[in-house]
């Protein structure tokens, strides 16, 4: 289904969430764990603050940091969010505009999920190069 909802992506999710003083090191321990490229990051009142990726940890290591750095060093601050019941192509959109793979979905101020540029069906891809080509057309 091509426009299906942000929901039925993250619905019975768990998503990966740590505080800002987690390191990189526990961060990616635990995203190896869940088999998962990011971590929302979250304060004491589990409000996202950020969002750390697997293209983060590389960069903190092409830097040189230390695996022990606490994750608010490394996280990419206020990341674009989206509310559930959003449209899949939307999601899409989103992250195709922005050029980052990943889209916590928040509900008002509580991290409800994520959804990943991977988690998009074959169609979904291929109606946005379509759209994304007429757009360039006109």
């Amino acid at each position: 289904m091509i426009n299906r909802p942000t929901s039925e992506l993250v619905r019975n999710q768990r998503p990966l969430t740590l505080r800002t003083d987690a390191t990189i090191a526990e961060a990616c321990r635990h995203m190896d764990e869940r088999r998962v490229g990011a971590v929302l990051v979250t304060d004491a009142d589990d409000h996202l603050v950020g969002i750390f990726t697997g293209r983060d940890a590389v960069r903190m290591l092409a830097q040189r940091c230390a695996a022990d750095s606490p994750l608010e060093a490394a996280m990419t601050r206020s990341p674009e969010t989206m509310p559930p019941g959003r449209m899949a192509m939307d999601a899409l959109r989103l992250m195709q505009d922005g050029g980052f793979r990943h889209v916590p979905v928040v509900d008002g101020e509580r991290v409800v999920g994520v959804v990943s540029w991977g988690d998009f069906r074959a169609a979904e891809h291929d109606r946005l190069e379509i759209e994304t080509g007429y757009w360039e057309r006109t």
